[in-house]
């Protein structure tokens, strides 16, 4: 064999092996999006689950009586806690916004709750958290596509493959909230 025909063999060999650790290394840094993108949506989930108890604190103080709300987001706050994998996550947290929902709807027939400083502020912060929130799951929803498409699309799907790289469950809105909201004036 002449020193040419090896020399370009080499250059290949070495060309083939870079691009094969530059798809390994992509994949690991999207991995690794992945994990920070749903790092960042526990952040704010923690900073929600933080100023719910000071909300029905303050309910508490104007609507004793309407126990099975505040216990239903004190339980659906927990289960946030508890989830342990996204779809759990996405679970307890659809059912805690719900939950919440019914708590700002009770609070609608308390003029004075409504006016209390304490309470607007906390309506205030958790409106905005939930805001975070949505943003974070976009983020990760835009990050989890972007790695889930580098292990399906082809070669660097063969790398994925012998690696282990599996692909990630999107954060998904439930049925409920997907369906067109019907508005009727009267």
């Amino acid at each position: 064999m002449s020193i040419l025909l090896i020399a370009i063999i080499v250059i290949l060999l070495i060309i083939v092996v870079v691009t094969l650790v530059h798809m390994y290394n992509n994949l690991v840094g999207l991995r690794n999006r992945v994990k920070n993108s749903y790092a960042q949506i526990d952040v704010q989930l923690k900073r929600r689950n933080d100023l719910i108890p000071n909300l029905v604190e303050t309910v508490k103080g104007y609507a004793s009586h309407e126990k099975g709300v505040l216990e239903e987001v004190t339980k659906a706050r927990n289960s946030v806690m508890n989830a342990t994998n996204i779809e759990e996550a996405s679970a307890a947290d659809n059912q805690l916004t719900g939950a919440l929902k019914s708590l700002f709807a009770v609070a609608e027939n308390y003029p004075e709750l409504k006016a209390n400083s304490n309470f607007q502020q906390l309506q205030s912060e958790l409106s905005d958290t939930e805001d975070k929130i949505s943003y974070a799951r976009q983020f990760y929803n835009d990050v989890v596509l972007k790695y889930n498409n580098a292990c399906q699309q082809f070669p660097s799907s063969i790398i994925a493959g012998m690696f282990g790289f599996n692909e990630e469950e999107f954060f998904k809105a439930p049925e409920t909230e997907r369906a067109v909201p019907e508005v009727k004036f009267e």
